[in-house]
């Protein structure tokens, strides 16, 4: 089963790479862009057949290794 987690930082926590973006859109002519916030995703293949199961484990995952829960937050959907 396909799993993919979605991983931003926080609202308030500082993102460097999405203002490098943002600068560069802007740069590129692309007005309107307010505001960029980058982040990753990160797509899974388990053999839970389980949706429900599949799902908790996952988001198991992320609590303990893809996400830094302090200054990150996830979601997670199954593909």
């Amino acid at each position: 089963m396909k799993v993919l987690v979605t991983v931003m930082p926080k609202n308030g926590v500082l993102d460097p790479q999405g203002k490098a973006i943002e600068h560069a859109l802007a740069g590129l002519g692309f007005d309107g862009v307010n505001s960029v916030r980058a982040g990753k995703v990160i797509a899974l293949d388990v053999s839970e057949t389980d949706p429900a199961k599949a799902k908790a484990a996952a988001e198991d995952m992320a609590r303990k290794l893809l996400a830094n829960t302090v200054i990150e937050s996830f979601s997670v959907q199954l593909a």
